[in-house]
């Protein structure tokens, strides 16, 4: 489904055979109807493109950018799409690539960081609320298991 999304997000793809094409490139073998399906299930539908094709679209689109050289979504998968991390008191920003934000803040709100009260994310920007009392380095080593990148600036923090 994350394969899914990224194409979706990431690729002007008009019909269904367009979105099966683009899964069999990365290796995924789906029929028409499990296809059919998981667009249901993802609530995607179709809107006008800015060249006047339509398009699938996840839910909130309107959050995302369409990237102008796509890259596989295998590749996309790959790189978190981490970009910076920024602090002020006890709030966080991190700011990562276009369409990144909710699958990293969605795996930083599941990964049960003690450190971290919640995040909201928009389509590159992900807003971290901090428990008071926390400290910087610690809050950067924890959201290391969900942000590897992290790991090699930790001591810019």
């Amino acid at each position: 489904m994350e394969t899914l999304r990224m194409l979706i997000s990431s690729q002007e793809l008009c019909s269904q055979e367009e979105v099966l094409q683009a899964l069999e490139k990365e290796g995924f073998k789906l029929t028409q109807a499990t296809l059919s399906r998981d667009l249901k299930q993802l609530k995607v539908a179709k809107a006008a493109s800015m060249n006047g094709k339509y398009v699938y679209v996840l839910p909130n689109e309107t959050m995302y950018k369409r990237v102008t050289t796509p890259r596989s979504a295998r590749e996309m998968l790959q790189n978190s799409g981490y970009v910076s991390l920024n602090f002020s008191g006890n709030m966080g920003i991190i700011k990562t690539r276009p369409g990144y934000a909710s699958a990293i803040a969605y795996n930083i709100d599941s990964s049960d960081i003690p450190e971290i009260l919640g995040s909201i994310a928009g389509d590159d920007t992900i807003f971290i609320a901090i428990k008071e009392g926390s400290r910087r380095e610690s809050v950067v080593q924890s959201l290391t298991i969900v942000i590897p990148e992290l790991n090699t600036n930790l001591e810019n923090y």
